[in-house]
């Protein structure tokens, strides 16, 4: 009974952050403003659930094709010698492992509207194996320890802004962001592992392979949709479709190059936007190469979208409410006020403070505070430690909301500390890496 009983962390943190500020705005006279913000909240985090409709509708459709065609199985089969030592409890060739694949590999990319779908997908993938139900298992934490410590290779929206803003090496901040995410996403799985062993195992354990389970053997034919093979002229339609743009990307490349533009300026501002076209393209043409009746599957596939958005409803309003309520009051004012001078010590300006205390609240308001560091002077440090924030860091509890909520998760264990340490670390590797690669 204790157990269930059991505050989680997660509830702590949303009601420290409720009642500071009532708290704050009751002695600084902003209960108005606060109230105001309540219902802001409140109507955004609905606005913001349907807003995901679409985009999970339109992936999740198209991962139903990937998966009917069997490229989910195919893909986590070439990385399943990685991926089952990070996840032992996950068995190889389940689903869940290749839907994590393809949310880690969109996140990499900077495909975020992607990532998300994927990755509801693989939290509802994981929820199979979890004889716990409303309890995160070390899977889950794991993987979400991954995504909020913000796997990217490509950093497209803070590159995006400084180019905008005039600054002199837009691209800049690319190997600083890549090398301050690596550290943050080395510190979430380290301490995700330690966690996991230290933790009570009685309270939940994940489904590990079994003999006495078919299911989970190492048979594949337990597996939905097993691995097609393309016959005839179909095996042409993959090599054909990546032939195509091929020559149609060297064409617009001599293009641009021909108009007078740079040829960085190709890489970074036309190139990124082929990405999800080029992806969407790829699933379809796989799965028509694999006699799948591509739009059934869509469509099958787009139905979780709805039920998926629904549910998330709940824990949108309460987390988005209660990040309004501290940011409304000043009390995240306050506490910018009380640590500037502790930042100072380690080469943070004070003027990308908030920035390091909004990222794991709020997306927009994070890029928000970045853009106009940004634009008040492109070129200086606060502006290049600010865009590393921006492109080595994630939205923890945004992340968290969506993707427990998708699956009904309430305890989410030990993985809000170990996100919380994995921004900590993002951070100050953001402002290390960031004055390190500035003053070079």
């Amino acid at each position: 009974m204790a157990d269930k009983t059991k505050s989680s962390a997660i509830n702590t943190i949303f009601i420290l952050l409720i009642l500071s500020g009532i708290f704050v705005a009751l002695f600084n006279g902003s209960m108005e403003a606060l109230t105001k913000a309540s219902f802001d909240a409140a109507k955004t985090a609905v606005t913001l659930a349907i807003s995901l409709v679409g985009a999970m509708a339109l992936w999740l459709g198209l991962m139903k094709v990937a998966e009917k065609a069997g490229l989910l199985t195919v893909i986590a089969r070439k990385l399943r010698p990685m991926m089952t030592r990070l996840f032992p409890e996950v068995p190889g060739d389940h689903p869940a492992m290749s839907a994590m694949i393809m949310n880690m590999s969109s996140n990499i990319l900077g495909l975020g509207n992607a990532a998300t779908p994927f990755g509801i997908k693989a939290m509802q993938a994981l929820e199979s194996l979890n004889k716990h139900k409303g309890t995160a298992t070390h899977a889950m934490c794991l993987f979400l320890a991954i995504n909020t410590s913000s796997v990217t290779l490509l950093p497209l929206g803070a590159i995006a802004v400084r180019a905008g803003a005039g600054a002199d090496d837009p691209a800049g901040i690319l190997l600083p962001s890549i090398l301050a995410t690596a550290c943050s996403t080395i510190v979430a799985v380290v301490l995700a592992k330690f966690f996991a062993r230290r933790s009570d195992n009685s309270v939940v354990t994940d489904l590990t392979t079994s003999a006495d389970d078919p299911a989970m053997s190492d048979d594949e034919s337990y597996l939905p949709h097993p691995e097609l093979r393309a016959d005839g002229w179909r095996k042409s339609l993959l090599p054909s479709y990546l032939l195509i743009f091929a020559i149609a990307g060297v064409l617009q490349f001599n293009q641009h190059v021909g108009a007078g533009l740079s040829a960085a300026s190709f890489f970074i501002d036309v190139l990124p936007t082929w990405l999800i076209p080029f992806l969407m393209g790829i699933l379809v043409v796989y799965g028509l190469s694999r006699q799948v009746a591509v739009y059934e599957a869509v469509c099958e596939g787009a139905k979780e979208g709805f039920d998926v958005a629904l549910r998330i409803i709940p824990f949108l309003v309460a987390m988005l409410v209660a990040i309004a309520l501290f940011r409304s009051s000043g009390a995240l004012d306050m506490l910018i006020h009380a640590l500037t001078p502790i930042t100072s010590l380690i080469g943070m300006p004070a003027d990308t403070l908030p920035m390091a205390l909004v990222r794991p609240l709020s997306g927009s308001g994070a890029f928000a505070v970045m853009s106009d560091i940004v634009s008040q002077d492109p070129n200086s440090l606060s502006a290049f430690i600010a865009s590393v924030m921006q492109g080595s860091t994630e939205t923890t509890f945004y992340v968290l909301a969506v993707y427990f909520g998708a699956v009904g998760i309430v305890r989410a264990r030990y993985v809000i500390v170990v996100a919380l340490l994995a921004d900590l670390t993002g951070v100050l590797a953001a402002v290390f890496w960031g004055n390190l690669f500035f003053a070079g």
